[in-house]
């Protein structure tokens, strides 16, 4: 089987792996019960070229169940299918971004944490410790909701990839395809202003320790490296250098000054680091200098930040990075106790 395979066969292997051994009269009902338009005979004769690919095969009197190479099949599909679908949906988030740095007003992508209610003297306690240190400041929302076992809190923070969506509104395309782990050092002489260097603010990205490119970047590894606990957001806030979540895209070298603009302009109002470089300047580029006629702009998060810190502190009961958009006036630091 091509990695051209059709989205119906994917299903069908799912299906198989479900509900095996299974025979075609049943798998043309589930099938139909996800709203394809089949026969029986049409499936028939997709279970015999699964059976001629090696993927399936009969078991007597009882259908068809996967091979070991079926199993292998369905799972790069699915792999294929979480990058389609995580694709989509950051060009959705990122196209429904209406903030204007200037005005410090709109629509900006945001990620989610929720924690236990009765841990929000913690929390907000960290929330001002992120917002006390150069990636400050840390708009945020705090609201209750409906948990499991109760009332927990959610956490409500900027997502990186709304830079993309500030630069977008402006007519500025951006490459997104790198996420990793950079070593961060949070010194207040390295966020300064424009220099030879390149345009840095919110504290020194140094290197890139992890990096991971194409395709697979844009699956949420964000959330893989969270909770595999590569980050040491803790350690940021103590001051000491740390690893945190970052990407990096390119933009194209021509519109250079206005993203300069856009970036320092949003990050100072909705925190995290940007570092903006220009091909011919040394920098925590992921695979080297870019080419020629782009830039190199690396970001973090303050929602990235935020997911790191109270996963980190064993706080973080769900989260998810992408969640979706919210409105600028609905964040703001946590006011001090």
């Amino acid at each position: 089987m091509t990695s051209e395979t059709d989205q119906r066969t994917y299903d069908t292997l799912r299906l198989l792996a479900t509900h095996e051994p299974v025979g075609s009269v049943r798998l043309t009902d589930l099938l139909r019960e996800r709203g394809y338009s089949i026969t029986e005979r049409s499936v028939r004769f997709t279970l015999a070229d699964l059976d001629e690919d090696g993927l399936t095969e009969k078991v007597g009197g009882k259908g068809r169940r996967l091979t070991a190479a079926g199993r292998d099949e369905l799972e790069r599909g699915g792999v294929r299918g979480r990058i389609e679908q995580v694709r989509e949906r950051l060009a959705e988030l990122i196209g429904r971004v209406t903030y204007d740095p200037t005005a410090d007003d709109g629509d900006v992508v945001v990620g989610r944490v929720t924690v236990p209610e009765a841990e929000r003297s913690t929390v907000e306690e960290l929330l001002r410790s992120i917002d006390r240190s150069p990636l400050g400041p840390a708009p945020v929302s705090i609201d209750p909701v409906d948990g499991d076992d109760g009332t927990v809190l959610e956490l409500a923070a900027t997502s990186s990839v709304t830079i993309d969506g500030v630069l977008l509104a402006n007519g500025i395309e951006s490459d997104l395809e790198t996420t990793g782990i950079v070593e961060y050092r949070p010194d207040a002489e390295s966020a300064g202003d424009e220099d030879t260097d390149g345009v840095v603010r919110g504290g020194s990205i140094r290197r890139f320790t992890d990096v991971i490119g194409g395709e697979r970047a844009t699956l949420d590894m964000v959330s893989l490296l969270i909770e595999a606990r590569r980050t040491t957001v803790g350690r940021v806030l103590e001051g000491q250098t740390g690893l945190v979540v970052a990407d990096n895209r390119e933009i194209p070298l021509s519109r250079y000054e206005t993203a300069r603009d856009l970036a320092v302009e949003t990050r100072d109002e909705l925190g995290g680091v940007v570092d903006l470089r220009r091909p011919r300047e040394s920098g925590p580029f992921p695979w080297g200098q870019p080419g020629w006629s782009f830039a190199s702009l690396t970001c973090i998060g303050t929602a990235e930040l935020v997911i790191s810190a109270v996963v980190e502190a064993d706080l973080a009961l769900e989260w998810e990075t992408l969640a979706g958009v919210q409105r600028r006036s609905e964040l703001s630091p946590v006011s001090s106790p």
